[in-house]
C-alpha cells in the first residue's frame, strides 16, 4: 500500500483551534487540520511552514509535536505529524479550502473531521485546557 507522509498544523489562538474544510479532491467537504505533504528532504516543521504559507497566506511558528497519526485509508496509508502552531503574520486567507472555523474545546465535535483527524481532535479535547 502506498504511504503518504504529511504535516498538520494545530493553529491556536485565544483558546481556540483553527479547522479547515477541504475544497477539492476525494475528501472534499471533510474537515481537517491544515497542512500538506512533505517534500523530499523536508522536515515536518519545514513542510508545515511552506504549506500554511501556500494554502493560507500566513506565516506560522511551529511548536511541539502533539501526535503522529498512522491511518489506513482505502487507497493509501497516511502518516500525519501534528504540531501546535501559532500565527506570526498573515490573515489565514482560504486559497484551497472552502470554509474554516475557530473551534473551542466544546466545539471540536461540531465539524465532520476526516478519519485521520478524529484522533487528534479527541486528544485535544482531553488536553486543551492545559496546553492551548
Amino acid at each position: 500500500m502506498k504511504t503518504i507522509e504529511v504535516a498538520a498544523a494545530i493553529i491556536t489562538h485565544s483558546g481556540r483551534i483553527f479547522a479547515t474544510q477541504r475544497g477539492y479532491g476525494e475528501f472534499k467537504d471533510g474537515w481537517e487540520f491544515p497542512g500538506g505533504k512533505m517534500e523530499p528532504g523536508e522536515t515536518p516543521q519545514q513542510a508545515l511552514v511552506r504549506e500554511i504559507q501556500e494554502e493560507l497566506d500566513t506565516e506560522i511558528e511551529v511548536g511541539e509535536l502533539v501526535e503522529t497519526v498512522e491511518y489506513d485509508y482505502p487507497g493509501f496509508h497516511l502518516t500525519m505529524h501534528c504540531f501546535l502552531c501559532t500565527i506570526r503574520s498573515g490573515d489565514l486567507v482560504l486559497k484551497e479550502h472552502e470554509a474554516a472555523r475557530w473551534l473551542t474545546r466544546e466545539e471540536l465535535d461540531d465539524v465532520d473531521w476526516l478519519p485521520a483527524d478524529v484522533a487528534v481532535a479527541e486528544k485535544l479535547k482531553e488536553t486543551m485546557r492545559i496546553r492551548v
